[in-house]
């Protein structure tokens, strides 16, 4: 049988940065066994392996580890059989060790088959010992859990299809009835709730084809179409083989000329295949550049357009998750003129960084131009690599970087456009006002997850060190998009007045950072906890001003901690919400909580922010109440200024490049 085996890299534990899956080599350790389902009506949890592995670190308190890993899996095997659901997460995430846990059995198991099969997975996964991240897929079900949070994961490198060993005796008929009823499958299913569809198609002249397709129900609606689309271009130069399944992090794809579903079990996709249009601008992830621009991307992410392409792969082989798109790059005279000369009337904000232009290109797409301010040799230096980094980040809540230019005076960045703009100008700028409740919860919680990605399951850890309102850019459906994650570290010494020990915005900032030049993930953390009470107070987090008819004389976060200890806190939330979109006292409570905590010192109480997604989420979770922080003097403090993102000095620059890039 022909396969390779997958390599769907899991992310990085907080505590452990891995490399998966393979003890040796940093490849997948998988085996793959695969059968074909002769008789679909009898009781059979289908367990065939398709793909296993175990991560290469440790948990460190293997007592409290183990813990964890029983009462998660014991909580997923209540779901799935007193609940009678055939998907399931749960987790340990307070104290050490914790343990994060999803499993998934396809629709058309019986509850009896579905629990069965997960009975095999966790048995299995226990090979691994004391592994703090380990998975086991099968034909039938899929089991995993990580030490940091992964649910919202779609498409990872390694993905991969494998291909059967049998040709079908009509191969023409056999491979147009597969591939039709894989594309529809992919356009159908994330359109259906639960993200589950089974269904057949028959052959010109006789016979029929059985696929399903089946996302994670934690992922987005665009998160499931791009795993699909990845899914069916590694297995669409499968047929006339007479069975195939594409194995991601988010999704799972099956064909084949044998029953292995009921007949009662079909979903009828025909009304979720209205409007059906492949929208390559939703999988593309970035855009490798050519001469001084070389980047980077994710080749799981361009294999689909890259076997739609004429270099398609021959039929029956492994397809494998590499490939890169070719050369590119963005001219300069291009980006002058696509920005009128960064016409003054085209400029869409300045900060830190420099200035934002928004751009139109010669094919019509609207871009967001970015000049550099960097002009010293060790910058431009630096400044592929960086880019290298940063366009292989890909994220639904991380701005996309499209490419760069570094030949000309400037040195240029070309992203996505936010037609939305910036967060500050909707809480406390000329849109105040108009964020409604829903809205203002979706930003505070897709910021978190795309910090949560940036620490957790990058395969570097990335601290984006300035987090603020300015830095938070809302698409068409008001969906965060972070701003200049990966860029602190190229401004040259002495870029602002107010530091140059650290890259960060005062009153943004946490103190042992500001101070002390203490970086780790939970400067990001206390950041993120700023902006919260921003979001829900809609005041700007270092202004004087007014939460009710009296002026207040503190700063937002000092009011904030004294409400919460006058157990008054909800007086904080900003006045236009109450009744408005699903608001609730205790959910506004809740969330002031949670910044709070965030904002907690020393740094090591605040949560991370994989803990913080938990606790946001739906998910019953243990919330912790937060612990009152020192303040500093209010006579002391360093007023803020609106360009204020500043400059590291060269020994910062290069420790934090040196805990950047080594984990």
């Amino acid at each position: 049988m022909r396969h390779r085996a997958p390599q769907m890299s899991p992310p990085k534990s907080i505590e452990f940065r891995r490399r998966w899956w393979c003890p040796t080599t940093a490849v997948v350790l998988a085996a793959v066994v695969l059968t074909v389902m002769a008789n679909p009506a009898a009781a059979d949890p289908q367990t065939n392996v398709l793909n296993k592995g175990c991560s290469l670190y440790n948990a460190t308190n293997l007592s409290n580890f183990y813990t964890n890993l029983n009462n998660t899996f014991s909580n997923l095997r209540s779901q799935l059989f007193g609940a009678n659901m055939k998907f399931a997460t749960a987790q340990q995430a307070i104290g050490s060790d914790p343990v994060y846990a999803m499993a998934q059995c396809r629709d058309y198991l019986s509850t009896a088959d579905c629990v069965a099969c997960f009975d095999t997975a966790a048995v299995q996964i226990r090979n691994c010992t004391g592994a703090n991240g380990a998975r086991v897929i099968y034909d039938g079900c899929f089991l995993r859990y990580e030490s940091s949070t992964f649910y919202d994961q779609t498409t990872l490198p390694g993905n991969v299809g494998i291909c059967g060993n049998d040709t079908e005796s009509q191969p023409t008929a056999f491979q147009t009835a597969a591939q039709g009823l894989l594309t529809n499958l992919e356009t159908a299913t994330p359109r259906i709730n639960g993200y589950f569809a089974a269904a057949t198609r028959a052959m010109a002249g006789g016979g029929t084809v059985y696929a399903v397709a089946q996302c994670a129900q934690t992922v987005s609606q665009s998160g499931c179409l791009g795993c699909l689309q990845v899914a069916y271009g590694n297995i669409q130069s499968c047929p006339p083989d007479a069975d195939g399944r594409a194995v991601d992090a988010g999704c799972f794809l099956r064909y084949s000329a044998t029953a292995f579903f009921g007949a009662n079990q079909t979903t009828n996709i025909t009304p979720f295949l209205g409007g059906r249009s492949r929208n390559k601008n939703a999988i593309i992830g970035g855009i490798v550049g050519g001469g001084g621009c070389l980047l980077l991307i994710i080749g799981l992410i361009l294999l689909y357009h890259y076997h739609q392409s004429r270099y398609a792969a021959p039929r029956g082989k492994t397809i494998e998750a590499s490939e890169l798109q070719g050369p590119k790059n963005f001219s300069y005279r291009d980006l002058k003129s696509a920005t009128k000369n960064f016409n003054k009337e085209n400029k869409l904000g300045e900060g830190g960084f420099g200035d934002i232009y928004k751009g139109t290109l010669k094919n019509g797409n609207i871009v967001a131009v970015k000049k550099l301010v960097m002009g010293t040799s060790r910058v431009k230096a630096d400044f592929v690599t960086e880019v290298k980094l940063i366009s292989n980040v890909h994220h639904r809540n991380l701005l996309r970087l499209l490419g760069c230019c570094s030949k000309g005076p400037e040195l240029l960045l070309v992203y996505d456009y936010m037609g939305n703009g910036s967060l500050d100008k909707y809480l406390y700028g000329e849109l105040r006002g108009t964020l409604n409740w829903k809205q203002r919860f979706d930003i505070i919680f897709g910021t978190a997850r795309g910090l949560s990605y940036l620490h957790d399951q990058f395969h570097v850890t990335i601290i984006h060190r300035d987090i603020k309102s300015s830095n938070i850019l809302l698409d068409d459906e008001f969906q965060p998009k972070i701003a200049d994650f990966g860029l602190a570290r190229l401004l040259p010494n002495g870029q602002s007045h107010l530091s140059t020990n650290f890259a960060g915005t005062l009153g943004y900032t946490a103190p042992e950072y500001a101070i002390h030049g203490q970086l780790t993930e939970k400067v990001d953390t206390y950041c993120f906890g700023i902006v919260v009470l921003e979001i829900i107070s809609g005041r700007r987090c270092n202004d004087f001003n007014a939460v009710e008819a009296e002026p207040v004389t503190d700063y937002l976060l000092e009011q904030a901690w004294k409400l919460y200890d006058d157990g008054m806190h909800l007086k904080l939330v900003d006045e236009i919400l109450p009744g408005s979109n699903g608001y609730t006292d205790k959910a506004a409570k809740k969330i002031i909580e949670i910044a709070l905590m965030c904002t907690q010192m020393p740094a090591s109480s605040r949560p991370t922010m994989s803990e913080v997604v938990m606790l946001l989420s739906d998910r019953p979770t243990d919330l912790m109440q937060p612990a009152r922080r020192a303040f500093m003097d209010n006579n002391k403090r360093v007023p803020d200024d609106t360009s204020s993102t500043t400059g590291s000095s060269t020994s910062n620059a290069a420790a934090s490049f040196t805990e950047y890039t080594s984990r």
